[in-house]
């Protein structure tokens, strides 16, 4: 068996690897968040005009939620071959595929032009956004967990998780100011496919940045054992290996997922409809609240990365997590006063608090897997979660909102959520010690968990 301790890419190499993936996944984000505000804004309007005006956005929410459940999908399929041809071919083909069905929706006709055929069209392309989404996130956060060194993979990993809220940030900045210089009207009538036509440009300066980078060297070792073994014909599928060694890992990762994801969506999506609809808040100024949160988010995640490599990724996770749940009353408190100050001041907490469970979470996962099977469990395990987590939380959200007008379900949901993963993540192994070439036991024997494998990794 091979060591797998290769060395450290050069200074160089290693930062731009980091911004190949953040570049990526920045896009990508901005495409499946641009999505989830205009369901909260406009798409009610647009593709569900017959239904009464809260019904219209549980339907428009629906639609984005259908893109969740293409994730595990995704998540299959491209692990799969993410652990077979490499990590970089398959975040080409997520980004071409995010980046086409969300050009698409800014050509789509609405209900007034084609009746029911344009939420049906509209569903149809959020089903390949989310399909693209489930196989981005484990191969953006593997080509850089790979490359680097164990010391401060933490710090460097979280780097493409910074593409959530820049992307958000950059969808909401875009909305923002379109809502800003335009008319009601004007945005509702064409400004709204603005954003969406964007994406096409975006991708091709992603892609070009993209495909400058190679794979690791972790990866090409593990891919040279796997040729052998599938030569020999003993090889089994990632997936079916994933099952059989790290299901616990699995079942760790989505419970970890719960309170951030659920959290996530809750403070940056279903708080346009609420700030809007109970609090009397305008709609530029909800928005303007998720960009200085999604800002001030980005700036912190690389922080709470850097800190779990000094203490651990699993104290900084249950911080974040135990955080967030305390947060959940004094957040719909902030909100309902209708400050504008408040109101920033509950996103940006609630996402600062939300960062500390999300910084760590690249790798995190990533040093729970072996080599050969990692793109598959980092994303099975992250994107299976999101199907319960954040596919259905604006949803939820807004039907307990129209059932109980009243906030005190809600913040009990994603209370519930907290607690759910801090159980999954106190009976997790810490991770930040392992060296990631040699997690796997190359003769196929279980490696993320367990006694043996933990002596392997130390």
């Amino acid at each position: 068996m091979a060591s797998g301790n290769t060395a450290p890419p050069p200074p160089a190499s290693l930062p731009r690897i980091v911004a190949a993936s953040l570049i990526g996944t920045t896009i990508e984000w901005y495409d499946f968040f641009l999505y989830g505000s205009a369901a909260a804004l406009v798409f009610n309007k647009l593709f569900f005009p017959d239904s009464d005006p809260l019904v219209g956005t549980l339907l428009s929410f629906l639609t984005y939620a259908v893109g969740f459940a293409a994730r595990p999908l995704g998540a299959l399929v491209f692990g799969h071959y993410g652990d077979r041809l490499g990590r970089k071919k398959l975040l080409v083909l997520s980004l071409v595929l995010m980046g086409g069905a969300t050009f698409a929706i800014g050509l789509l006709p609405t209900h007034a032009t084609v009746g029911s055929a344009a939420p049906l069209l509209l569903t149809a392309l959020r089903l390949v956004q989310g399909f693209a989404l489930g196989g981005e996130w484990g191969g953006a956060v593997l080509l850089v967990s790979e490359h680097g060194d164990a010391r401060r993979r933490g710090f460097w990993a979280s780097w493409p998780q910074t593409g959530a809220p820049a992307g958000q940030l950059l969808a909401t900045g875009v909305l923002s100011l379109l809502t800003a210089v335009l008319s009601d009207d004007a945005f509702g009538s064409w400004g709204w496919r603005i954003p969406f036509l964007l994406s096409g440009v975006l991708v091709l300066v992603g892609l070009w940045i993209r495909l400058s980078v190679d794979e690791s060297p972790v990866f090409k070792e593990a891919l040279e054992r796997s040729r052998a073994r599938r030569a020999q014909a003993d090889e089994q599928p990632p997936l079916v290996s994933v099952l059989r060694h790290h299901w616990r890992d699995v079942l760790v990762a989505m419970g970890a997922r719960m309170a951030e994801n659920i959290s996530y969506y809750v403070i940056t999506a279903f708080i346009l409809v609420y700030a809007t609809t109970s609090a009397g808040v305008s709609k530029q100024t909800a928005l303007n609240a998720v960009l200085i949160g999604s800002a001030v988010h980005f700036a912190v995640i690389p922080a709470w990365g850097a800190l779990s490599d000094r203490v651990g990724r699993r104290p900084v996770y249950l911080l974040g997590a135990a955080g967030v749940g305390l947060w959940m009353f004094p957040f719909f408190a902030l909100v309902d006063t209708g400050s504008f100050g408040y109101l920033i001041l509950a996103v940006t907490v609630g996402l600062v608090l939300h960062g500390a469970m999300y910084a760590p979470q690249a790798a995190f996962f990533a040093e729970m897997f072996a080599t050969r099977m990692r793109y598959s469990g980092a994303s099975i395990g992250a994107q299976f979660a999101s199907v319960a987590a954040g596919a259905p939380a604006p949803l939820i959200a807004t039907a307990l909102l129209s059932d109980y007008d009243s906030s005190t379900p809600i913040a009990l949901y994603v209370i519930a959520a907290a607690v759910l993963t801090l159980v999954a993540v106190a009976f997790a192994r810490e991770t930040r010690h392992r060296d990631l070439g040699r997690i796997a036991d190359e003769d196929g024997e279980p490696s993320g968990t367990g006694p043996a494998a933990e002596a392997r990794t130390r």
